[in-house]
């Protein structure tokens, strides 16, 4: 089996490169390094002992994306992670953020359709449940209108797969995942963001590591038991793990539908205070924290009902916030 993984020398695609080639799948990585790393070429090969394939392109480039299609035709599933991410910046550039990830998508799946590769599994979000009028939220909650263009282009592109499916020979897995944090066991790998962080946990890490000076909490007048924010956190090495099982499913074809869609998650809802009273605990370190307003566009609170996945994927996120919050940290001090 061969899988190409877009963005893979990113945070979550770099996990799911190592856990693709634990399970002795050949990787091919296109990665153009907006934000990650060619060191982290040599730290997947460190793990793993087996160099992926990498080429450097913008898949937003028409021209590049189909010479590179037209040179690797034998590939038998994509995993699709590439996009930029940052909330507060699409609010700012949402032009930037429909162009690079719509046209990255649709320049893939026209690929795909022309070079015969039928496979697709697609980096979602939670963000397209916006606030849920149900927790747990089910797959089967309605998507609401989103808070971000980045969330937006999450919907989008759930829309522009399935329209696509519906109208080819392709079938697709959309992974809608929760927040995902901590780090690879080695420490090699882990969440390594460009700039200021726009995540909790390395925001975290940076502050104990004295890199930040504080850390702002968001709000502690949310209808929460202490008032700050809830989130489904899930270690990123489970969430790895999810990938390669969606994508053997579409190889194997043991997809009972042509487009799924999966929640990742633990299931459990963890606020911000939570988060740091973890790491204080596990590393002993006093956090310089403060609390702040609310951040605009941030929700109050929503976790994952993981049953669909648990029971059809045959997966479960095993490790706990103490694990993530250890990992991360574990991380950090290499750096």
């Amino acid at each position: 089996m061969k899988i190409l993984v877009t963005g893979g020398l990113g945070y979550i695609g770099s996990h799911t490169v190592v856990e693709l080639q634990n399970s002795n799948i050949e990787v091919v990585i296109v990665d153009n390094l907006s934000n990650s790393k060619i060191e982290v070429l040599d730290k997947i090969t460190e793990i793993t002992g087996n160099k992926p394939e990498y080429h450097n392109f913008d898949l937003s480039d028409k021209e590049s994306c189909s010479k590179f299609f037209n040179e690797n035709s034998n590939i038998d599933g994509i995993i699709h992670f590439a996009a930029y991410k940052a909330v507060g910046e699409s609010v700012s550039k949402p032009l930037t953020y429909y162009r690079n990830n719509l046209e990255s998508l649709m320049n893939i799946m026209d690929n795909m359709n022309s070079n015969g590769i039928h496979n697709l599994v697609f980096s979602s979000s939670c963000t397209v449940y916006g606030q849920p009028d149900i927790l747990p939220v089910t797959e089967k909650a309605p998507r609401k209108q989103a808070e971000s263009p980045y969330g937006n282009t999450k919907k989008m592109a759930e829309d522009i797969i399935q329209d696509t499916i519906y109208a080819s020979d392709l079938k697709g897995i959309a992974l809608r995942y929760f927040n995902p944090v901590g780090a690879h066991p080695t420490a090699l790998i882990g969440e390594l963001p460009l700039g200021v962080p726009n995540n909790l946990m390395p925001f975290i890490t940076q502050t104990a590591a004295g890199i930040r000076e504080q850390l702002s909490v968001f709000g502690d007048d949310y209808n929460t038991t202490d008032g700050t924010a809830i989130r489904d956190y899930i270690h990123v090495v489970d969430l790895a793990k999810a990938h390669v099982i969606a994508v053997q499913r579409l190889v194997k074809k043991n997809n009972k539908l042509n487009y799924e869609v999966f929640n990742l998650g633990t299931g459990n809802g963890l606020s911000v205070l939570d988060v740091i009273k973890s790491f204080e605990k596990i590393t002993n370190k006093k956090l310089n924290y403060k609390i702040v307003g609310r951040r605009e566009g941030d929700i109050e609170k929503v976790w994952a009902n993981t049953d669909f996945a648990n029971q059809e994927l045959g997966w479960k996120a095993k490790q706990g916030i103490d694990d993530m919050t250890a990992s991360a940290w574990k991380f950090q001090l290499t750096l």
